[in-house]
């Protein structure tokens, strides 16, 4: 009678160990730390500078009886108070006769000094451009093939192009504006066909926010259609 052959021993299964790293831990808590206090601490650092600028060349320039500080506690973002009210009081000084002529003498000046008048002409159009409420620019966002076809950047109309060149583009040409991320105060000037443009369902505001932060921070909510 032959007996059979004794079993081989099942080797127990190895259970992974799961090891407790500490550096690793530790980066994670670090990164979590600075992504949740970064945000709020750059936005003071930046309000709490600003108001320190304010109140370090305009609180100065108050004649010492009537500077608040010397008899009260020092009171922070005084300067920047007086800033405000002195842009509004200037502001106030040109909606009658002799502030408008005030403004337009130094418009005058500013406008035929040389080097400055290019500086002054450029900021101004601008300022004028950007601040006015009858003015359609920067109000739709777009995405336009640059800077070449296939790429998409995202970019905002700024209005219609002189004659000779939409003449020259074969009519329907829109001026629009591609900022550079994550800069948005510089960018190219690209001149485009409307019927080439694709409109975006995103305010100016998200459209900003997406080239500031690279594409990281998405709009959670549809804007109406444009």
């Amino acid at each position: 009678m032959t007996l059979p052959p004794p079993e081989t021993p099942k080797k127990p299964l190895l259970t992974p160990v799961r090891t407790w790293r500490p550096g690793a831990r530790l980066r994670t808590y670090l990164a979590a730390g600075i992504l949740v206090t970064a945000p709020v601490g750059l936005t003071l650092y930046l309000a709490w500078s600003v108001i320190s600028y304010f109140d370090r060349k305009v609180t100065p320039l108050i004649p010492a009886p009537y500077n608040p500080e010397n008899f009260l506690i020092p009171l922070p973002g005084l300067g920047l108070l007086i800033a405000l009210i002195a842009l509004a009081l200037i502001g106030w000084l040109t909606t009658n006769v002799l502030g408008r002529f005030l403004v337009g003498m130094a418009d005058r000046v500013l406008t035929h000094m040389p080097v400055l008048s290019n500086i002054y002409s450029a900021i101004k159009q601008i300022i004028e451009t950007t601040v006015s409420a009858k003015s359609g620019s920067f109000r739709e966002v777009v995405l336009v093939e640059f800077p070449r076809p296939g790429l998409w950047a995202i970019g905002f109309v700024t209005g219609k192009p002189p004659a000779e060149i939409d003449e020259a583009g074969g009519g329907d040409i829109v001026s629009v504006f591609c900022p550079t991320s994550p800069n948005p105060t510089s960018g190219y000037l690209v001149y485009a066909k409307r019927s080439e443009l694709r409109f975006v369902n995103l305010t100016v505001e998200e459209g900003l926010k997406l080239i500031v932060s690279s594409g990281i921070v998405t709009p959670d909510h549809h804007a109406p259609p444009v």
